[in-house]
């Protein structure tokens, strides 16, 4: 059995709510997670591309974890695709694709509520409307896009018990894909 890659995004982590949680919980099951903290690895953000495709070619399954703000993910999640998924590793004439057939699904957290990403609600799009430019690019680059599992209202209802709850329900998805 290969290990699934999760690759935490969170400026911030340490004072996070459900990232840090999620990740306390992936901890418990290194035989099943090889959790990589990008911004503890990079705090230049001077990434080392190599070996970031080793990591991903030694894994089937890859999560990207991370908050989603300003309708967005962390910068240095996009530096990291910019760099990374490179043409003629990812993608392109004569591509190894690299990713083709690896299961990706992101695991993100929201501040807001669900009912505030809807085409009418506040925000008038759904969370996976809003992250379809990661559906496209994993599609192109023939890898096996998943839909995404979301954590809302972290910044309304942040109680213990729906912590710890979202962090069994994670668990549970990336063991479904």
């Amino acid at each position: 059995m290969m290990k699934t890659l999760v690759m935490i995004i969170h400026p911030d982590l340490e004072n996070s709510v459900i990232n840090k949680r999620w990740k306390e919980e992936l901890e418990k099951h290194p035989d099943k997670y090889t959790i990589h903290d990008l911004y503890r690895l990079y705090p230049d953000e001077r990434i080392e591309v190599r070996k970031e495709q080793e990591l991903i070619e030694a894994h089937d399954r890859i999560i990207f974890q991370f908050p989603f703000y300003w309708f967005n993910c962390p910068p240095l999640l996009k530096k990291w695709l910019d760099e990374v998924l490179i043409h003629g590793w990812a993608y392109g004439v004569g591509s190894e694709y690299k990713l083709a057939g690896k299961k990706i699904a992101l695991g993100i957290t929201a501040g807001i509520n669900d009912d505030d990403y809807r085409s009418s609600g506040k925000y008038k799009y759904t969370l996976q409307e809003l992250t379809a430019p990661f559906e496209i690019t994993f599609d192109y680059v023939r890898a096996d896009y998943k839909p995404l599992f979301a954590f809302y209202g972290v910044e309304h209802e942040p109680t213990a018990e729906r912590i710890n709850s979202s962090a069994s329900d994670y668990l549970s998805f990336i063991e479904a894909l």
